[in-house]
């Protein structure tokens, strides 16, 4: 299959240029390079945020990425972006003229615009994978994103627009459901995991002698760190690590590690609290495999990539019930699920598994065979592959013989 993969916002080079990714970037590269590895033709177009490189690189995992000149070659933060989506949409536009691909999947929901507007002139099928919706954010953000309302009404016809969603969990799944969305048309596909990479054996990052809890995300107030601060002193001889965008040398030039570190002090645990800094990818693992609990508490998450990642690590991990964490983590076999924004639950989850080394180590082992048995990257891109597979066969049948796109039948995929 000729495949188009539109990650307008998150390139898989990045992965291995820099420590700041997000959840983002690592789906985009596993997923494009577990396809590849299966014989596919595969292009990541993505914007150019940097000066000097090629517009077209071969990424060594033998797929194409193509750095689409829309905006400044620079950083753009998230609220600007959108200005810059017509020109990724000219740019797609012009070049599937010659070589339109026979399938485009788009990564998120302003992909999904660039990508509806060149593909539907050329009748190539689309699949939208979110990632997060607008609509759960804004439900659980004090704080009112920038373009929020914008963003509200163009993910709705996005999402209605598709041929086909890929949904990353059964909580966005029933979302999509009610921003009309038609349950027909959708299916589960969650995050993968590099085995790999992410196991139970290799290296393990120094520690001391406290037990170890270990969190990972950007430092925003959704993520939850403040829950586990809250329940520090209810655990005691543990240390909090926190892996994000601050380290302990700048985080008062971070507004959100200023209020946790003002909150640990408070509460008489900020000699356990320590903010790592941004952590690259490749050297997770190691940071992982040092953890006695990996703590997951944010107020909404749809990848859950953490969880699953310290779950090949053979760590267990206490999640709160949101998201994909749901479908991922199951309460007393690979961790414990909690209720977000609850210390005294959290502190009474984690103390529970530190306390008892062979409950760890089952929990552990439960959690790698979980991740091996469902959420490897040639599995989920087993799943996508077919997707794509019933959509173009579609699509050939609609132009031969103009029977409609919309009966494609449901996909074999669990979740």
């Amino acid at each position: 299959m000729k495949i188009a993969m539109i990650s307008a916002l998150a390139s898989p080079l990045a992965l291995h240029e820099r420590a700041d990714i997000g959840g983002q970037h690592v789906h985009v590269a596993g997923l494009s390079a577990a396809i590849a590895r299966r014989g596919h033709d595969l292009t990541v177009y993505t914007r150019r945020d940097g000066q000097g490189r090629p517009e077209r690189v071969d990424a060594p995992d033998g797929y194409a990425v193509v750095e689409v000149p829309a905006g400044p070659a620079d950083y753009v933060s998230g609220g600007d972006l959108l200005d810059h989506m017509s020109a990724f949409a000219e740019y797609l536009d012009v070049h599937w003229d010659e070589d339109p691909p026979e399938v485009a999947h788009a990564q998120f929901w302003m992909s999904g615009l660039v990508t509806q507007l060149a593909a539907r002139a050329r009748g190539v099928p689309t699949v939208q994978t979110f990632r997060s919706l607008g609509s759960v954010e804004e439900r659980h953000d004090e704080v009112p994103a920038a373009n929020v309302g914008a963003r509200l009404k163009l993910e709705r016809l996005v999402a209605g627009g598709a041929t086909w969603v890929a949904a990353t969990c059964t909580d966005e799944l029933l979302e999509l459901i009610r921003l009309g969305r038609s349950r027909s048309r959708i299916s589960v596909v969650p995050c993968g995991v590099d085995t790999d990479a992410f196991s139970t054996e290799g290296s393990v990052a120094d520690r001391g002698d406290r037990y170890r809890i270990v969190s990972v995300g950007k430092l925003l107030p959704h993520n939850g760190f403040d829950t586990m601060i809250q329940a520090l002193p209810n655990i005691p001889d543990a240390e909090y690590v926190i892996v994000g965008d601050a380290d302990g040398d700048n985080i008062h030039a971070d507004p959100e590690a200023t209020r946790l570190s003002k909150l640990a002090a408070e509460l008489g645990v900020a000699d356990r609290l320590v903010f790592a800094g941004a952590v690259a990818h490749a050297d997770m693992p190691a940071l992982l495999r040092s953890a006695d609990v990996v703590a997951c508490t944010p107020w909404y998450d749809a990848f859950g990539l953490v969880a699953l990642e310290a779950m090949a690590c053979g760590v267990p991990v206490v999640a709160s019930a949101v998201g994909s964490m749901r479908d991922t983590v199951v309460d007393d076999v690979t961790g414990r699920l909690v209720m977000p924004r609850r210390p005294r639950e959290c502190a009474d989850a984690v103390t529970g598994i530190l306390r008892d080394s062979f409950l760890r180590r089952s929990l552990g082992l439960a959690g790698r065979d979980r991740v091996c048995a469902r959420y490897t990257w040639d599995r989920v891109a087993a799943e996508t592959c077919d997707i794509y597979e019933r959509l173009i066969t579609a699509h050939v049948a609609h132009v031969d013989h103009a029977s409609p796109l919309t009966d494609l039948g449901q996909p074999t995929i669990q979740s």
